[in-house]
């Protein structure tokens, strides 16, 4: 059967074939998967989004990100979600925003809200939503266990990255990289501070939102550690990111945050990469400790992994991401949901 998916991504990140951000680059995977499945696509998503499926843009701000703005972008995606429920023009609407309770449709269509980020971060209004038709799904089995009692979810649908898109490279090179979102709950400056103390070159690359808070924390913590060794590269994507992660020596993920999942860990692991991760959420449960890399408490005990990394194997590590992380896996739950939704 054929389907007409609507998918609105968080509508102050664009969609892009290599997003920054976790949610993004699901949707991204998805709305691929749909087209290639003959089904019919559409993505709501920030101006400037690049999507297999039809695109109806939102409008992207010129500057910072401001409340005048978030309240007309809402105002605007109602009114679009509405549309299409009145029209009946889908059979199914798939929001992956954390504020997506500020712009669910009226009756009529069934919609799934994927929570990629932490259960907490959330309207406890958000988590039980009133609209009849109306559906959660965690991405992880520890995001699911942290959830109130009262709070209904569908099983998990775990992250999943194409692992023939990253493979290992022909040699490693001796500095570890740090990934991702620039936030201050990513904790690069942990990163960096743990490079420092093992004597180790570090890359650091990702996009500052133009969030006040994030471009505060990039000037005051990320600049100050900055030097010849430690060095911040910006955004990166495609075929540069992609060797970025197969010749690190490992890959860090500092999070003090209760990740959900981790898109980078897999695409590290895919490359041959070990990861050494902070114990925060779901990290544990795609790091295997002492096997595809290391877990650890602390930014010395990050420091001493940086130094010891090199006993974990890089073919356990392709290894463990082709059978567990495999994006098909992903998809193939998420085009079989959607038809028992909208059935």
């Amino acid at each position: 059967m054929s389907l007409t998916v609507v998918s609105v991504a968080y509508p102050f990140a664009p969609v892009t074939a290599d997003p920054a951000g976790g949610a993004e680059q699901v949707l991204a995977q998805l709305d691929r998967a749909l087209v290639r499945a003959g089904h019919r696509a559409r993505v709501i998503a920030a101006a400037g989004s690049c999507t297999a499926g039809t695109l109806t843009p939102l409008p992207a701000p010129a500057g910072e990100i401001t409340e005048a703005h978030r309240t007309a972008v809402y105002e605007r995606l109602h009114a679009l979600l509405a549309g299409i429920v009145r029209t009946h023009a889908a059979d199914l609407i798939h929001l992956h925003g954390l504020d997506f309770d500020r712009y669910l449709p009226p009756p009529g269509v069934p919609v799934l809200a994927t929570l990629h980020l932490p259960i907490d971060w959330y309207d406890p209004g958000a988590l039980r939503p009133g609209r009849p038709g109306t559906w959660l799904n965690p991405v992880s089995p520890d995001q699911a266990r942290r959830a109130p009692p009262d709070v209904a979810l569908l099983p998990p649908i775990p992250n999943g990255v194409d692992t023939e898109a990253y493979r290992p490279g022909p040699a490693k090179e001796a500095y570890a990289l740090v990934l991702g979102r620039v936030a201050p709950e990513k904790g690069f400056h942990d990163a960096l501070d743990a490079a420092r103390m093992a004597g180790a070159p570090l890359i650091a690359a990702g996009r500052v939102f133009p969030y006040a808070a994030h471009r505060r924390y990039f000037e005051t913590a990320i600049a100050p550690r900055l030097d010849t060794l430690r060095r911040w590269v910006g955004p990166v994507e495609g075929a540069e990111k992609r060797r970025l992660l197969a010749q690190a020596r490992c890959v860090l993920i500092p999070s003090t945050a209760p990740e959900t999942s981790s898109l980078v860990a897999m695409e590290a692991l895919a490359s041959g990469t070990p990861v050494i991760a902070f114990r925060a959420g779901a990290l544990p449960e795609i790091v295997t400790h002492g096997t595809t890399g290391l877990i650890v408490d602390t930014v010395a005990q990050m420091a001493e992994a940086i130094r010891t990394v090199g006993a974990i194997d890089p073919a356990a590590c392709r290894q463990a991401a082709c059978v567990r992380f495999a994006l098909r896996h992903t998809t193939d739950a998420y085009l079989d949901l959607y038809a028992r939704l909208a059935a």
